[in-house]
């Protein structure tokens, strides 16, 4: 069953509360539902309206829709039956070489291109981003491709709600494994994995602390409830 496009327009349309109180994670997945390419890149551009640090946009995609590729994921996953069943896995990683003037400026002259930025705030920011990250360690850059992984790959999972799909975060499998199978370039840091495609039924539901367990006002420390 291929999305079609009536469908795709009423799903983005869908109610910004009602997805994200309705997203949860699945993990058994129907296997007779396909996604199509053009769809998968259409959610990525709309995961990568997340923001990244300083707009370097470090994610990259390795993207899994194959069966006989999902196959190899199956032990990778530790038996997670949902790398097989899902429409597609996405696997987010981050790219330790955009953090560099050349890719600032790469990504900031399509600004100027459209308007959006004079050459000379181009300028500025790529000697800005050329000073900060010349000195950077490795670990604080390893520490920004979380964080930007962790804003993509929510975004993503959003988006895919709003297109009726549903989705699984996935740290539970052997980076090791996978980048000896997938050859991973070493530039590239695994972030996490996603399954994405139409649960069998509905997710189990969760709780959430209550909000006023976990806000601390203005500085001020006070031990939250149990």
């Amino acid at each position: 069953m291929w999305g079609n496009e009536s469908m795709e327009k009423e799903n983005r349309s869908a109610n910004f509360y009602d997805v994200i109180r309705e997203r949860r994670s699945a993990r058994s997945y129907d296997p007779s539902i396909k996604i199509t390419e053009e769809e998968i890149k259409e959610l990525l551009e709309e995961a990568m309206l997340a923001p990244s640090r300083t707009n370097l946009n470090p994610w990259r995609f390795m993207v899994f829709t194959n069966p006989a590729e999902k196959a190899k994921l199956l032990p990778i996953a530790f038996g997670q039956q949902q790398v097989v069943d899902a429409s597609a896995v996405i696997v987010v990683l981050g790219d330790m070489e955009a953090y560099t003037a050349a890719n600032d400026d790469h990504i900031n002259q399509r600004a100027v291109d459209a308007g959006f930025m004079t050459n000379e705030i181009k300028d500025i920011l790529s000697n800005s981003v050329k000073g900060y990250y010349e000195s950077a360690s490795e670990q604080s850059k390893k520490e920004s491709q979380m964080l930007d992984g962790g804003l993509v790959a929510m975004q993503l999972m959003l988006a895919a709600k709003a297109r009726g799909y549903d989705t699984v975060p996935m740290l539970g499998y052997s980076v090791e494994q996978f980048r000896k199978e997938f050859n991973v370039p070493e530039n590239l840091v695994n972030i996490l994995m996603i399954a994405v495609g139409k649960a069998n039924g509905p997710a189990y539901p969760t709780v959430r602390r209550g909000v006023d367990e976990v806000i601390y006002w203005n500085g001020t420390w006070i031990t939250a409830n149990n």
